[in-house]
């Protein structure tokens, strides 16, 4: 009689053990994966970007004051240039009228021909788009005047009249070191009161969100997200619901890396918030308080789909 009651400690015990694993398969029989493709991630516009629509404003505000005589003026006066940025303008015949730059050496040419370092004919794409007050964008490869290398670049432009006028900038990618430094500050924050940390994380306009930089945050045991700084939508979501663009389970491989190894690096492919392609990602993570904290960095490597 005595061991009646350890007998049914162990059939109780087996019972529960049996129920956890029928909750658990459930859950996963009613798994709905999502490609990160398909998330609404908020564009996230970079100090950098800020700046080009300033100037772009101020010189769309000249040629309306001054008429499309005032063009010139793009390549003479210095409030037309911000630094690394400048002004330059072509008209909708692909007549390049002026810059701040040192593209200054195509004033005059027609550059309806002119192609990128990909072969793309930017110019022309710009002709054939630009809008009266409507701002749009383009991406192309153009050569650094300092590397003398094919570079990514993203301009905004608009059209006044028959004038196209435009800046563009390349986009600065974070850096390792930068990552690495939003990362202890988003463990810092976790020690001295998780809750609110994971609020701010969720803040796309917070300070946790750095131009293409953010923090997420996964539950190492169940890999559910707690956190997503530009994609709130799949916090609650398992790592092993979402997918990278190859609707590979990466995530879920990051959590099995940070569950052996505790700190670390991954690389995998992702959307960058502030380019919207697929690139190279290089994420920073550790484990604290069964949480796995991290914050990734792109590489200049594009992945078109």
């Amino acid at each position: 009689m005595e061991n009646k009651p350890k007998i049914i400690l162990v059939i109780s015990t087996l019972f529960l053990v049996l129920m956890n694993i029928n909750i658990v398969f459930a859950k996963n029989n009613n798994i709905e994966a999502i490609n990160v493709l398909n998330t609404t991630l908020p564009y996230s516009e970079s100090p950098r970007e800020i700046r080009v629509k300033v100037l772009l404003t101020k010189a769309v505000d000249h040629i309306k004051n001054q008429g499309v005589e005032a063009v010139v003026d793009f390549s003479k006066q210095e409030k037309f240039i911000d630094k690394d940025l400048y002004v330059f303008a072509l008209n909708t015949s692909g007549t390049f009228l002026a810059s701040g730059g040192a593209s200054v050496s195509l004033v005059g040419s027609n550059v309806t021909n002119t192609l990128d370092t990909h072969g793309k004919p930017f110019f022309q794409q710009m002709i054939d788009t630009a809008a009266n007050d409507k701002v749009n964008a383009i991406e192309y490869y153009w050569t650094n005047p300092v590397e003398r290398g094919g570079e990514p670049k993203r301009t905004f432009y608009t059209r006044v009249d028959n004038i196209i006028i435009a800046v563009g900038y390349n986009p600065a990618r974070s850096t390792q070191v930068e990552a690495e430094a939003l990362l202890d500050k988003a463990m810092r924050s976790m020690v001295v009161n998780e809750s609110e940390s994971l609020k701010a994380f969720n803040d796309h306009k917070g300070q946790f969100v750095q131009g293409d930089l953010y923090v997420f945050v996964l539950d190492i045991n169940t890999g559910e997200f707690l956190a997503h700084g530009v994609a709130i939508e799949l916090v609650g979501k398992l790592a092993s619901e979402v997918l990278e663009p190859d609707n590979e389970s990466t995530l879920a491989m990051l959590l099995q890396q940070a569950k052996e190894k505790g700190r670390g690096e991954y690389r995998y492919r992702w959307v960058n918030p502030t380019s919207g392609k697929v690139e190279t990602k290089s994420t920073l993570y550790r484990v604290l308080d069964n949480k796995v904290i991290a914050v990734g960095y792109y590489t200049r490597q594009i992945n078109s789909f």
